[in-house]
């Protein structure tokens, strides 16, 4: 079927589309009864950022999510929001913003396809099976239809896969490269095993810092499935809050979301929790993927030295080791990963803009952008703790 014959509709809510049209389009993989490659785009993690309104009224995050259908049959879809503001996406336009409005233009609101507070890479446009390059394209038109129609000046398609933003390219819209630390496990039976890979003197220091964390006096777990309690999202929120307090000023994410979170997901949770005289005193959440592990949020109530590195890094690597998972993905930012062995990694974007004159700056700053980017993830990825004769490590999926 030709793409122009789908019918677009937008939903304010995911739970107008049912979870089991949604999520063959979402996971098709999960066929083989395994779990899906990206979690976060599941209809139930949709839902409990919903249903928690950590997303909606108020938030400026307003849900309207983006059906394509074929003689009624879901076909195509992407997670989208109505954003006014930029806060919470972790691939930034505020520069944009402001330049825009400056110039006597209104920036906002705009169309963000993403998934809400989540720096993670994966499928954000999605394609039931056989309909993968139809699908996708009519997507892409599809945003700039919208945008258009609803008069916004930007749409941005943020942590798509390196393939949707080749094809994304190739329709028109604009293309930007960050970066982040991924650690990929190449074939380690263990964290010996990964640490012989390292230089001798990295190898020594990580050593120690693991000895010296794992001595702060208490006992470290790591919880998925029915071994999470209510106490331990209890544990997880005020780390939360903390956290996010201190960065973001107010947390995302809303109480009531954890719990949603332990009802539907907890089989796809892992806590890693740190406790002291039968006291959690920090912890590191985590959401498992088919072949990755995304560590997502971390907080403490008291400050012990390198355990935070240990629970966030370290255990999420041993973890990924025991279970055969490939890759660990720890999040935004951070050149402290680096000596852990997360190297840098690319992570790209889309991005549709109305005006033809700052179409053209935009692209002009993004090219310049991403020279500088990949230029740093070489001298990084130089400067990493891997002896010379290590494997290079592969782009994110």
């Amino acid at each position: 079927m030709d793409a122009a014959a789908l019918s677009v509709t937008l939903h304010p809510r995911i739970a107008e589309i049912p979870a089991a049209e949604w999520d063959v389009l979402a996971g098709p993989e999960v066929a083989d009864g395994g779990r899906p490659g990206d979690p976060f785009t599941t209809h139930r993690f949709l839902s409990a950022l919903e249903d928690s309104r950590s997303v909606g009224t108020g938030t400026g995050w307003t849900p309207r999510h983006i059906a394509l259908r074929a003689g009624g049959r879901l076909v195509a879809a992407a997670p989208a929001y109505l954003k006014s503001h930029s806060q919470g996406e972790y691939i930034f336009d505020h520069s944009w913003a402001h330049a825009f409005e400056r110039a006597g233009g209104r920036y906002y609101p705009k169309l963000q396809v993403a998934v809400p507070f989540t720096p993670a890479t994966g499928r954000r446009l999605l394609t039931a099976p056989g309909w993968e390059e139809t699908g996708r394209t009519a997507l892409f038109a599809a945003i700039g239809e919208i945008g258009s129609q609803m008069r916004l000046s930007t749409a941005h398609v943020t942590f798509c896969t390196a393939h949707e933003a080749e094809a994304g390219e190739a329709s028109g819209l604009l293309r930007r490269t960050t970066q982040q630390f991924h650690w990929v496990n190449d074939g380690y039976g263990s964290y010996d095993d990964f640490l012989a890979t390292l230089s001798s003197r990295k190898r020594k220091a990580l050593r120690r810092e693991r000895a010296e964390a794992q001595g702060f006096g208490g006992t470290i777990r790591a919880l998925t499935g029915d071994d999470l309690r209510p106490e331990h999202w209890d544990a997880m929120w005020a780390f939360y809050q903390d956290t996010g307090g201190r960065k973001w000023g107010t947390p995302y994410l809303t109480r009531s979301f954890f719990d949603i979170l332990h009802e539907t997901m907890r089989g796809d949770v892992l806590l890693v929790l740190a406790e002291r005289d039968g006291r959690p005193v920090a912890g590191a959440l985590n959401v498992i993927g088919r072949r990755t592990l995304f560590g997502r949020y971390w907080g403490c109530r008291e400050h012990h030295p390198f355990l935070h590195f240990e629970l966030c890094y370290h255990q999420a690597i041993d973890w990924a080791i025991a279970q055969g998972l490939t890759r660990v993905e720890a999040g935004a930012q951070g050149e402290h990963k680096l000596a852990r062995g997360y190297l840098p990694t690319p992570c790209h974007s889309l991005h549709w803009i109305a005006d033809p004159g700052f179409r053209r700056a935009v692209a002009d700053y993004l090219e310049h952008e991403r020279r500088a980017v990949d230029e740093e993830i070489e001298v990084l990825t130089a400067y990493g703790p891997f002896r010379r004769c290590a494997p290079v490590r592969p782009e994110a999926e």
